[in-house]
């Protein structure tokens, strides 16, 4: 799956209201919309620029969900692959 697929099905899954499994795993609507964001601000910046940025973006979603205290659950495994994803993606054009 390419990385702007990973990145619009994260963005996607972002949009939509959180239920009751989110939540339980420490999601709230601001952080929700806030990751989404980040997501979709990266993504903006590779259809614009290209995949050759992804040595240039920093992600730290991780970190983020960490710090947060999200617990593993279907959200998370999506930002985690994004994360995942943009990192694989930078060391291939290093």
């Amino acid at each position: 799956m390419g990385l702007l697929v990973v990145l619009d099905e994260a963005v996607a899954a972002l949009k939509d209201p959180l239920g009751e499994d989110d939540r339980a795993q420490g999601w709230t609507d601001d952080l929700r919309r806030e990751v989404q964001e980040e997501i979709s601000i990266s993504r903006s910046v590779l259809r614009r620029h290209g995949v050759g940025m992804t040595r240039h973006l920093r992600p730290r979603l991780d970190e983020w969900m960490a710090r947060e205290d999200v617990q593993p659950g279907r959200l998370r495994d999506l930002v985690v692959e994004v994360q995942r994803s943009l990192v694989a993606e930078a060391r291939t054009l290093t």
